[in-house]
């Protein structure tokens, strides 16, 4: 059974810092393409960042040189690393493993807010 399970959201202010994390089981996560996807209140869900199984990165245009996605593959877990955060960053975010086959995971909750 494959499971991702993210942890790491929470309340920041804006200019703030956070480390999003995401762990996965029943899966090699080296084989596969891992990424980072969100979605605000009313709005659709949408790539942030993805890490192919080759190491190649891609990022959305609002969040590059801002957010960092590295993998562990070690571990099995995928990062996101957001810096310089802006209130319109607010949404939960959600890991992706894809391999033809597409996993989700439930979702972490990110508010930017002073």
């Amino acid at each position: 059974q494959v499971q991702l399970v993210e942890s790491g959201g929470g309340l920041v202010q804006p200019g703030g810092s956070l480390r999003l994390s995401c762990a996965a089981s029943g899966i090699i996560s080296r084989i596969y393409s891992m990424g980072w996807y969100r979605q605000a209140p009313g709005k659709q869900r949408e790539l942030v960042a993805v890490s192919s199984k080759v190491g190649s990165t891609n990022y959305a245009a609002s969040v590059k040189g801002r957010f960092t996605i590295s993998r562990d593959n070690a571990k099995n877990t995928v990062y996101l690393q957001m810096d310089s955060l802006k209130p319109e960053d607010t949404a939960v975010y959600y890991c992706n493993a894809e391999r033809g086959e597409v996993y989700w995971g439930q979702g972490t909750q990110v508010i930017v807010s002073s």
